[in-house]
């Protein structure tokens, strides 16, 4: 069955780092296109990065870029989001979604097929 499960979210102040990760079942990662996305209260779904299959670079949402790192790691079918320097609007639930082949409209939330259940990220102080 395949599947993607997240982890990695937590609670931290304005300036802090966390990593998230993404759990990858069924298919190898690289076959695969993954996007992080997130949704805080009352605003829409939100593209942050992605990368697709073999691409060696991801691509960012503009709100992260420079800030957040995505990277792949196959010997463990895991995908990271390094995340830096946090802001209070980063707040948010983060989703893994995964498309079963190579997109590059990935950014895209109805692009995806599979979706994590998220996990919560606060900033506050």
């Amino acid at each position: 069955q395949v599947q993607v499960a997240e982890s990695g979210g937590g609670s931290v102040q304005p300036g802090g780092s966390l990593r998230l990760s993404c759990l990858v079942s069924g298919l190898p990662v690289n076959r695969l296109t993954i996007g992080w996305f997130r949704q805080a209260p009352g605003k829409v779904r939100e593209g942050i990065s992605c990368i697709s299959g073999l691409e060696i670079r991801p691509d960012y949402s503009d709100s992260v870029k420079g800030r957040f790192v995505l990277s792949r790691e196959s010997s463990k079918n895991m995908v990271h989001l390094q995340m830096t320097n946090l802001k209070p609007e980063d707040a948010a639930v983060y989703f893994c979604a995964m498309y079963r082949g190579f997109r590059r409209d990935c950014l895209v939330d109805n692009a995806m097929q599979d979706w994590g259940k998220g996990t919560l990220v606060t900033v506050s102080s």
